[in-house]
């Protein structure tokens, strides 16, 4: 059995709302009855607080005294520690990394921007679907005289076809998305 929340934040020289927080935050571990062992917090503290976390004084030895009742109320036993403050700073740190690896390649070439890629492809489907829309009236006249067979139905016929072929080609992309 350790001390009390508010024992120990005595002992830290900080307030028991700083402990209750380190608690929270994973800084510090309570025993399964809600205590804190001195020894192992002081560690704990030591190892997941930075320097410019740390609290101003150092931790005085803990006096011996009556414990009064609200001491011994504490967060209940198995509550989440959350993340520790280590392990967030490591995150941060590989994220930084990734984000610089990104930035070398972008600045190498290696990347391309999203944006501007999409654009450039809408741009070329668009061009494509364009050059398929003229292709009846370019073809439709030599296509009729060729068969003997009136240019305006054979223009009509050849638009309708085209366009049922584009539509057919829309509804796929369209499904693959």
């Amino acid at each position: 059995m350790g001390i009390s929340i508010r024992a120990y934040g005595r002992h830290r020289g900080v307030s028991d709302t700083a402990v209750r927080k380190a608690i929270a935050t994973g800084r510090i571990t309570a025993l399964s009855d809600g205590t804190i062992d001195p020894a192992r917090a002081d560690a704990e503290w030591a190892a997941n607080t930075t320097s410019a976390d740390a609290p101003a004084r150092a931790p005085r030895p803990a006096r011996p005294r009556a414990v009064a009742q609200e001491e011994t109320l504490s967060a209940p036993a198995g509550a989440p520690a959350g993340n520790s403050y280590a392990q967030a700073r490591t995150a941060n740190e590989v994220l930084k990394a990734q984000h610089h690896k990104l930035r070398i390649a972008q600045l190498r070439g290696e990347l391309i921007d999203r944006q501007q890629a999409v654009g450039q492809v809408f741009a070329l489907a668009r061009a494509e679907r364009d050059a398929w829309l003229n292709w009846p009236a370019r073809i439709s006249s030599m296509l009729a005289a060729e068969l003997g067979i009136d240019p305006h139905a054979m223009h009509v016929a050849l638009e309708r076809e085209v366009r049922q072929h584009l539509s057919e080609l829309g509804d796929f992309v369209a499904r693959l998305e």
